[in-house]
């Protein structure tokens, strides 16, 4: 099932918030994840399956560099088809 996903991460005690923000963003579109970065968290259309695997995927690679919140909200209403 398409989703869309609203994600936010948040990086504690690091100097430079855009490192993991960008390395999480990363992960997700090499598994072909479209990826929208706004101000304050990141758009990601997919499939669902794909969608949860990736991000488990990228929380985990995180926080081996990097104490970290992530916040997430998903929805099967947003993208909507515009052909309808």
């Amino acid at each position: 099932m398409k989703v869309q996903a609203q994600v936010s991460v948040y990086s504690l005690k690091t100097k430079s918030l855009s490192e993991p923000i960008d390395e999480f963003c990363g992960i997700l579109k090499d598994r072909g994840l479209k990826v929208e970065t706004q101000t304050m968290s990141s758009l990601v259309t997919g499939e669902s399956d794909i969608i949860f695997k990736s991000v488990q995927e990228a929380f985990e690679q995180l926080t081996q560099s990097y104490q970290i919140v992530m916040s997430m909200k998903i929805s099967n209403a947003c993208p909507r088809d515009k052909s309808k």
